[in-house]
């Protein structure tokens, strides 16, 4: 997980040494690294209580952080036991949700599964055409609507050919919507209904984009699409431009959500599962 590692120079100055001025030093680098004031505060405890003991700080630090993800793993993509296995993608304006759909596309198609995507953004003509040409490059099914449409429909008509066709997994885009507009996020409650009344059990995740590089706005923005639809997990794009993944770690203490896919670069293939093992071992390696 190379993107982890840049965040190597957050740490090892604060920890060959535990005195006030270098538990000071690492706090504010890991509320810098976004990592949340609370995570911050309870690491530097952390660090301070194995020193008091004796113990190794950055195997404490260690330890405290992978006890953020405490029961988590990189752990697959909820899968329906009856397809078409349902995918619903919600995020702001801007947070590479579209490409991100992408990327999962063609990853799943690589797996040997057959893929329907749905373009419910029926505001954004550009956003579909973007999404029809990522669709057309995984060799997956595409649905669209007429332009200004109603994305519930959109959704429901999707499920229904994915259904006739067999699809193993829909994935159903939408348009990028402010969390404070709440019309449009009423909007989106409407889609995740019609998909729950048309098959049981789903969508089967709702996946949250984020944009890595906006920082503690992520949590904002995660706890208000959760007041609209069920949250199962985060995608944190373009963390390749940013040294700020501490995030990570902030959504999973704060909000108690999961990353579950990290975008890392623009080819089709850089989108990866989240690792917590990997994440720490790539934020503490030695330089």
């Amino acid at each position: 997980m190379k993107w982890a590692r840049a965040l190597r120079r957050v740490l090892p100055r604060a920890l060959h040494k535990v005195d006030p001025e270098s538990l000071e030093e690492l706090e504010e680098r890991l509320i810098m690294a976004d990592f949340g004031v609370d995570a911050s505060l309870r690491f530097v405890e952390a660090v301070e209580r194995a020193a008091g003991r004796g113990e190794d700080p950055q195997r404490a630090l260690a330890a405290e952080i992978r006890a953020v993800f405490d029961g988590d793993s990189a752990v697959a993509l909820a899968v329906a036991p009856t397809p078409p296995t349902v995918y619903l993608f919600v995020g702001v304006n801007g947070t590479g949700k579209t490409t991100t759909i992408g990327k999962l596309a063609h990853r799943l198609a690589g797996e040997g599964r057959s893929v329907m995507v749905a373009a419910a953004d029926t505001y954004r003509a550009g956003a579909t055409e973007q999404l029809a040409r990522w669709a057309e490059r995984a060799g997956a099914g595409f649905v669209r609507g007429q332009p200004g449409g109603d994305p519930a429909a959109v959704a429901y008509d999707a499920l229904e050919a994915a259904r006739a066709r067999g699809t193993d997994v829909l994935l159903i885009d939408t348009a990028g919507r402010l969390h404070t507009h709440k019309g449009l996020m009423q909007q989106l409650a409407k889609v995740d209904r019609v998909i729950r009344r048309r098959q049981e059990g789903a969508p089967h995740e709702t996946l949250l984009v984020l944009d890595a590089t906006v920082g503690q706005n992520g949590l904002v923005q995660a706890r208000e699409f959760s007041r609209y639809v069920t949250v199962t997990g985060i995608v944190l794009a373009k963390l390749d431009s940013t040294a700020r993944g501490g995030i990570v770690v902030a959504l999973r203490q704060e909000l108690g959500i999961p990353v579950r896919l990290v975008g890392v670069g623009e080819r089709p293939q850089d989108l990866e599962p989240f690792d917590p093992d990997e994440f720490v071992e790539g934020v503490l390696a030695a330089s």
